[in-house]
């Protein structure tokens, strides 16, 4: 993920994401991409990932990275992200 993605995706976190969830389990990163988090954090849910593998993108402790859904416990249901571009306001 480059700088830019990154702090897009802080800001989004910031904002409250999609939704929040609790670990219910410790979960210990095992590639640069998985989000770590102890059991009891709470995660700001960024997107559900494409496919039907059931992981997420999350943001915790100032980190963005992937997790699964079944290591966590959602707040309520998420809402839908809504996508739009930035227009520019140069005349």
């Amino acid at each position: 993920m480059d700088a830019a993605e990154l702090s897009r995706w802080t800001r989004f976190a910031a904002k409250g994401g999609i939704g929040r969830c609790t670990a219910v389990q410790d979960c210990v990163a095992e590639s640069g991409d998985d989000l770590m988090f102890l059991k009891e954090d709470e995660i700001i849910v960024l997107m559900h990932l494409p496919g039907d593998t059931g992981e997420y993108l999350g943001y915790c402790e100032g980190v963005v990275g992937r997790f699964h859904g079944a290591h966590v416990r959602f707040h309520g249901k998420l809402k839908r992200p809504v996508m739009t571009k930035r227009s520019s306001t140069s005349t």
